[in-house]
């Protein structure tokens, strides 16, 4: 299939720097790109995205070395500049990595000459309230997790949208997930994989105690408020970072982000349900077989 986008002048080619060897790959593309006559710079993903203002952000194409987290980290440092990703898998299989890195060549002349589509995808904006006054906000490209701390008791969960009432939990947690993030954390608690595309919010319980026990997919215009009560410790998480104690009677409210994460893409929409069939033949002990047994 050919695409006919705007070819990127300007490259940025970052990478995960825990992953062995992956230095020398960043020298091999770094230096591919410039010998075609592409203005590209290099530079190394820092563990918290907030530490990440020196890297340059007037780039048209960021090229991710590493793995899904490494797109997560990525995605949090320039998605609210607008700026389209193209993964490189270093490393393990990836639901957001396309290219793995013995076809880099390849894509990357698709992508210096215009082959291409920009894929959008839905993110979250979370607001951590107490007592009324938010404490921390966060853009989410995954989810956002609200669960019980070092103490293994369920926490009870209120969850109300648009101002009115949902359903309680008794569970380990709950999340709050995009389309791109049902195929992380929402998978393994048994969660539905929706399609990236899809502009909806997941609802997935962790270990329900008589409690609701099946997902809920709400529309992206719908405003929800989870709110937390427990005699001890519970925390918040978005996207994997490190964790948030919250209080009981604490809340945070979860609604569709204004921006979207964008994803370099050279195959057509069908390649999201190839690489979930070569995930379940790769990981046959998850349940999810290709032969449905």
């Amino acid at each position: 299939m050919t695409y006919n986008a705007k070819p990127p002048q300007k490259l940025l080619v970052l990478a995960n720097p825990s992953l062995p060897g992956v230095e020398e790959l960043v020298v091999q593309v770094t230096n591919w790109l410039i010998e075609r006559g592409v203005s590209c710079e290099e530079g190394f993903l820092p563990e918290d995205p907030a530490n990440a203002d020196d890297l340059p952000t007037r780039v048209d194409v960021v090229v991710v070395l590493g793995g899904d987290g490494s797109i997560l980290r990525a995605g949090h440092v320039y998605t609210p500049h607008g700026i389209p990703l193209l993964g490189i898998n270093v490393g393990h299989f990836g639901f957001l990595v396309e290219i793995n890195e013995h076809e880099w060549r390849d894509k990357l002349t698709l992508l210096l000459e215009g082959a291409f589509r920009v894929e959008e995808r839905m993110m979250l904006s979370a607001e951590f309230c107490r007592e009324g006054e938010v404490q921390r906000q966060w853009d989410v490209i995954n989810e956002v997790v609200v669960c019980r701390g070092q103490y293994v008791r369920p926490i009870e969960i209120c969850v109300s949208m648009d101002e009115g009432y949902l359903t309680n939990y008794i569970a380990d947690g709950l999340i709050a997930a995009t389309a791109t993030g049902s195929t992380a954390y929402a998978l393994a608690a048994g969660g539905p994989i929706l399609p990236p595309e899809l502009r909806n919010i997941l609802l997935m319980p962790i270990a329900p105690h008589f409690s609701m026990d099946r997902a809920v997919v709400l529309d992206e215009g719908t405003s929800t408020c989870i709110e937390v009560h427990s005699r001890h410790e519970a925390v918040i998480s978005v996207d994997g970072m490190d964790p948030v104690f919250m209080n009981s009677g604490d809340k945070v409210r979860v609604t569709a982000n204004k921006t979207a994460l964008k994803m370099i893409r050279f195959q057509d929409r069908g390649y999201f349900y190839r690489n979930l069939a070569l995930y379940t033949e790769s990981h046959p002990l998850t349940g999810l077989k290709a032969n449905g047994k």
